[in-house]
């Protein structure tokens, strides 16, 4: 980012500054559940081929429980939305990518866990309507669903356990905010340093995109 903004550092001075700092934030460790199989994924080479989903818990200042709903798109890295309620059932996902799909078009596939919302009649009947694959990850095995495992945990780093929420309507906006800084202001070494709706929008003919990697 700094070299963005046209500012050069040297690489081990920016590490001492950012030691000094105490920039570098724990990670939590997933639960692990039983153990499945499934089928591998290629890598998507279009934007709207495959989608990712997953949910974020938090608390507010009061003590009150709230989930995060992110849908990530799985080419570019975007971050398609961040749906923060206390109760996000299956009908309420459905409504939410329904939302989705009036601005960035209907995915051919979205990958998810095998949580009750999501493999509720709702979801059932919603990707059949729309002709949407939905696969579901190994249980047990939070990395198949590897973009939304690595997009979860920069929005906690970077964003949930930086900040004390007092409300549902400040936990909303504050998200949001960061869900625009991570879509248009920030460089992806995965993405050849471009930012997700950068990537999005560069023209994809004559590239080799099997080299990105997650």
């Amino acid at each position: 980012m700094l070299k963005r903004q046209g500012i050069k550092l040297n690489r081990k001075n920016l590490y001492r500054l950012y030691k000094e700092g105490r920039l570098s934030v724990r990670r939590r460790g997933g639960r692990k559940r039983a153990l499945g199989t499934r089928a591998p994924m290629a890598f998507p080479q279009d934007v709207n081929l495959r989608w990712s989903l997953d949910f974020v818990m938090d608390t507010l200042v009061g003590g009150r429980c709230f989930r995060i709903l992110t849908v990530v798109g799985d080419f570019s890295r975007e971050c398609l939305g961040l749906v923060v309620d206390t109760s996000l059932t299956g009908p309420r996902v459905t409504r939410e990518l329904n939302r989705i799909i009036e601005t960035r078009g209907c995915p051919h596939m979205i990958v998810s866990n095998n949580g009750t919302e999501l493999t509720s009649n709702a979801i059932l009947g919603w990707q059949q309507e729309h002709g949407v694959d939905w696969h579901y990850i190994t249980p047990g095995k939070p990395m198949r669903n590897g973009f939304a495992e690595s997009f979860n945990s920069r929005l906690r780093d970077e964003c949930v356990n930086e900040h004390l929420f007092i409300s549902l309507d400040e936990a909303r906006e504050i998200i949001e905010e960061w869900r625009i800084d991570y879509n248009t202001a920030r460089p992806h070494t995965s993405l050849a340093g471009l930012t997700p709706n950068e990537f999005a929008a560069r023209p994809r003919e004559g590239q080799n995109w099997n080299r990105l990697s997650l």
